[in-house]
Formats: structure tokens, sequence, C-alpha cells
């Protein structure tokens, strides 16, 4: 690819003083670490784990029940 001239010059004075204007530029802070999960997802983890214990624990009863009846 040939080289492309650019149309404007950098002139620096021989003499006097050198003016250089400060841009402010953005400053990048440290991320802030999220939580993978909400507290209220944590929450409704926690009730349905808890009901589908609760299920299976009547699921449990309810068969040794029939395993009872069945026996007799």
């Amino acid at each position: 690819m040939p080289e492309v001239k650019s149309m404007l010059r950098e002139v620096l004075p021989k003499q006097g003083q050198l003016c250089m204007e400060d841009v402010p530029t953005m400053v990048l802070c440290k991320p802030k670490l999220l939580p993978l999960k909400s507290v209220t997802l944590e929450k409704l983890e926690k009730m349905q784990k808890e009901a589908q214990e609760i299920i299976k624990q009547q699921e449990l009863a309810l068969r040794q029940q029939q395993q009872i009846e069945q026996a007799e």
C-alpha cells in the first residue's frame, strides 16, 4: 500500500515557548464484582428445593402406605 502524505504538517517553533493543551481523558476504574445470582433468585431456588424435598417425602410415605396395604 503506498504511503499517503498527510495534509497537515507538524510545526514546532524554533524560539519562544511551546504550548500544549491539556485534554481530559477518561480514567477507567476497577470493575465492580457483581454476584452471579441475585439474593431473590437464591431465595427462590431454596424455596423450590425445599418444596421438592417435601414432595419426595410425601411420595415416599405414600409408597410405604401402599406397600403396607398390599401386604395385608
